[in-house]
């Protein structure tokens, strides 16, 4: 149980905002951000996923104290006309000051596109700056799939990786992407391990727009009725079973869900999950979810 826990890390997007296709009660409260915290740093994870464009995440939980986690946290799509190296160690040292840490244990580009614009190589001599400094442990990524990977790699020298990976979007482990990222000594983390709660949501609550995929989730449905397993314990179980994944990065909105959650690690043998594998981008990637008519 322990070596399960300690691969998950706590995503802190609902903290700072309103967020998620699934989320019925806003942003969560200062207090029960601190019980969050308070539960499952107690539980063994050690690992918090935040970014400095998320609400006032980072001012949160410096106000409750995170000095003995393992933050990692995102820049923004690099602006227009700004120096690469005066806007990263700005950008990092709002962070840390905010968060009232010395040390981001990673610092991913929340947009690694901007390492193919005409200030790409700026902004890498920028990210190793500040991990040089001191500042940072490591550098990285966060990806929207291995098209992301292909376009970037050999740019920057990268410490973490972070993509979505779940029941339906397997691209990370099909494309092949996981094994080689491990082959290199990349740190791996995935999200998205719910598909911001879609696989939580029963047919009756799971918004018109996605009925496009109706089949999909019958068969979702059906398969947690024939199994009697909990959806969080099939979802976790997936990333979890792939031993190359360093940290399963989840967010909640309450103290209930994280306890359902922790529970939900050593429920299940992923070794029966079903297949919902599939490529259409409109389902995978949550940006082009407002695209999506009813």
């Amino acid at each position: 149980m322990l070596s399960e826990i300690s691969r998950l890390g706590l995503g802190s997007v609902q903290f700072g905002m309103s967020y998620g296709v699934a989320n019925t009660g806003g942003q969560v409260s200062p207090e029960q951000v601190a019980d969050i915290l308070r539960i499952a740093r107690a539980a063994g994870v050690n690992t918090l996923d935040t970014a400095a464009v998320y609400g006032d995440a980072e001012s949160r939980l410096g106000n409750i104290g995170v000095t003995d986690w393992r933050v990692v946290s995102k820049l923004p799509p690099l602006p227009d006309d700004v120096d690469p190296e005066l806007w990263v160690r700005l950008v990092v040292k709002q962070s840390l000051s905010r968060l009232r840490i010395p040390k981001l244990y990673g610092l991913l580009l929340h947009q690694p596109l901007d390492l193919c614009g005409s200030q790409g190589d700026k902004l890498c001599r920028a990210m190793s700056a500040v991990q040089h400094e001191g500042l940072v442990t490591k550098i990285g990524v966060s990806v929207y799939g291995p098209d992301d990977l292909e376009a970037i790699w050999g740019r920057i020298a990268i410490g973490i990786v972070q993509s979505p990976l779940n029941l339906v979007d397997r691209r990370l482990v099909t494309s092949g992407w996981l094994s080689r990222l491990k082959e290199v000594g990349v740190e791996v983390h995935v999200r998205s391990v719910f598909l911001q709660g879609l696989l939580l949501m029963g047919q009756q609550d799971r918004p018109r727009k996605f009925d496009s995929w109706h089949d999909l989730w019958e068969r979702w449905e059906r398969w947690l009725t024939e199994h009697r397993v909990s959806p969080q314990a099939a979802c976790l179980s997936y990333p979890l079973a792939h031993t190359q994944v360093d940290c399963v990065i989840f967010g909640v909105d309450n103290s209930l869900q994280l306890s359902q959650i922790l529970a939900a690690t050593k429920s299940f043998d992923a070794k029966t999950l079903p297949d919902l594998s599939c490529d259409d981008e409109h389902l995978l990637n949550p940006s082009k979810w407002n695209l999506l008519e009813v």
